[in-house]
Order: structure tokens, then C-alpha cells, then sequence
């Protein structure tokens, strides 16, 4: 085998692992509520008002994705969450984007602050605010929820759904 080309096929593979580092790092970012991050001058970022809260029990967790197919709703896909106690009515949370670009924001409402998804008690929503029925399985299509991010702040709105 040629050395020359071993250790050229070595330098572009070490170079091509340097590169994905920084794009996975993207990845799983958990982030507190600034509101400072959507304020006129701030962005790319979504300002996601929540309203329809059920109850003041248990957390709410807001997870960004990219709007893709590989990414929206994949297990580890998502690139910031914030996750905070629950307050009923209405809140607002500031999430920012890596840039401008198309996002989803997925909402959960966890009650009992378990953890877990208890279908019959939590709740959740979805960027444009998707029907969710039982042929999609709270999973509707990336292009149904998916939204356009540019370099200031985007402002949206999540209703909650419960059963």
C-alpha cells in the first residue's frame, strides 16, 4: 500500500472528525429562560408564548430542532431545551437558534414532574400547532411544524393540547 496515501486518507479523515465536532456539539444544549436573548437587538432566536397551560404542577420543557426530517422529534436531535416549572395560563420563553434558518419547537407539559410521558395527563404542542391524532402519533411531519427563522427575533405561538 502507498504510505503517501495513507497518510493523506489519515489527515482527511482526522480533518473530517475536527470538522463534526463542532456540528454535534450543537447538539443537546440545555439552556436557562433568558428573555435578555430575544430582546430587539438579540437573535436569531424564537420568543415561543405558550398559552393554554393546564395547571401549575410539575415542569415544562421547550425543545428546539432544526426543520428537517433527520432532526424534528429524533431522539437527541434537539438543539437547546429549557426546562422549567410549570405555571398555568400562559408563559413565554426565549430560545435561541444557531442561525437563521427553518426551525421546529416542541412543548411539553410534564405534570408530575416524572419525567415520563403519561399520555392521559400531560400535555404538549407543536410549532404551528399541528392536529395530532391517533394516525400520526403526536409525530406530525417535520413540513407541518416546521417555520423560518431570519437574523432578529421570530415570534410564535404554542397551544397546549391535553387528553
Amino acid at each position: 500500500m502507498n504510505m503517501k496515501f495513507t497518510s493523506a486518507a489519515a489527515v482527511l479523515a482526522m480533518g473530517s472528525m475536527a470538522f463534526a465536532a463542532p456540528v454535534l456539539a450543537q447538539y443537546r444544549q440545555t439552556i436557562s429562560n433568558d428573555m435578555s436573548r430575544c430582546s430587539a437587538s438579540a437573535g436569531p432566536a424564537v420568543k415561543v408564548t405558550v398559552s393554554g397551560i393546564e395547571g401549575s404542577s410539575g415542569t415544562m420543557r421547550v425543545q428546539s430542532y432544526r426543520g428537517t426530517k433527520a432532526d424534528w422529534l429524533e431522539s437527541g436531535r434537539w438543539l437547546s431545551r429549557i426546562q422549567t416549572s410549570a405555571r398555568a395560563g400562559t408563559m413565554t420563553f426565549c430560545m435561541p437558534v444557531p442561525a437563521a434558518g427553518s426551525y421546529g419547537i416542541a412543548v411539553r407539559h410534564d405534570t408530575n414532574g416524572n419525567g415520563k410521558t403519561d399520555i392521559t395527563k400531560d400535555g404538549g404542542g407543536m410549532s404551528n400547532n399541528p392536529s395530532i391524532n391517533i394516525f400520526n402519533l403526536g409525530k406530525p411531519s417535520y413540513k407541518k411544524t416546521r417555520f423560518s427563522v431570519g437574523e432578529g427575533v421570530t415570534a410564535i405561538t404554542i397551544n397546549m393540547k391535553y387528553m
